[in-house]
C-alpha cells in the first residue's frame, strides 16, 4: 500500500465518524502517516455524515478528499448519489445494498454490495453495520490489518468498550467474507 484515500459517507447515528476514526487509529498503530477529516450537518442523528481519510506510507499532504478517492464506503442513498463519483479510475466502491438499491453505473471502480444492515441483524446487533463495510474494505484494500482496528478500537471507544469487541471482530470478518461471494 501506498497511500489509501478513504471516504466515509452516510448519515448520523451510522457510525461513519467511527469507522473512519478506527481506520486511522489502526493506520497509527502500523506506524503510517494518516488523517481524518470528518464532515457533517448540525444533526445530532439522521443528518448527513462523512469523513476523509488518508492512511499512507509517506506524508499526507492534505487531508481534503475532493475526486481522488481511492474508495468510498456508501453506507446510505443521498451519500451513494454525493460520493461515487469521487472515487478515481481503478478505485472501489462499498455499498450497503441492504439500503441501498440503485446500481453503480459506473464501468471503471470496482464495486462491493454488502448488505450490512442484514448481516449485522444477523449477527443480533444493527448497531455492527459499520464494522461490517469496515471489514469489507479491508478485505478488498489490505489498508490495515483487522488486530490493528481492534486494538484502535478501545482508543475509539475507551476501555470499558472491550467487551464488545469480540462481536466487532466478528463484524469486521462477516464484512470481509461477504466480498469473497
Amino acid at each position: 500500500m501506498s497511500t489509501a484515500r478513504v471516504i466515509c459517507a452516510g448519515f448520523g447515528g451510522q457510525g461513519v465518524m467511527s469507522m473512519g476514526q478506527l481506520l486511522t487509529y489502526a493506520g497509527m498503530l502500523e506506524n503510517k502517516e494518516v488523517s481524518w477529516l470528518p464532515s457533517y450537518g448540525p444533526e445530532m442523528r439522521g443528518g448527513t455524515a462523512n469523513c476523509a481519510v488518508t492512511v499512507s506510507d509517506h506524508e499526507v499532504g492534505s487531508p481534503l478528499i475532493t475526486d481522488d478517492a481511492t474508495a468510498a464506503i456508501l453506507m446510505n442513498l443521498p451519500a451513494f448519489h454525493k460520493f461515487q463519483k469521487d472515487v478515481v479510475p481503478g478505485g472501489k466502491i462499498l455499498v450497503n445494498s441492504s439500503l441501498i438499491k440503485e446500481k453503480v453505473e459506473r464501468t471503471d471502480v470496482d464495486v462491493y454490495y454488502i448488505d450490512a444492515n442484514d448481516i449485522a441483524a444477523e449477527l443480533g446487533n444493527p448497531k455492527v453495520a459499520n464494522m461490517i463495510m469496515l471489514g469489507a474494505y479491508l478485505g478488498v484494500s489490505g489498508t490495515v490489518e483487522v488486530d490493528s482496528v481492534l486494538e484502535a478500537f478501545k482508543k475509539v471507544f475507551g476501555e470499558r468498550k472491550a467487551k464488545f469487541i469480540p462481536l466487532n471482530r466478528e463484524a469486521l470478518e462477516k464484512g470481509i467474507e461477504a466480498t469473497r461471494k
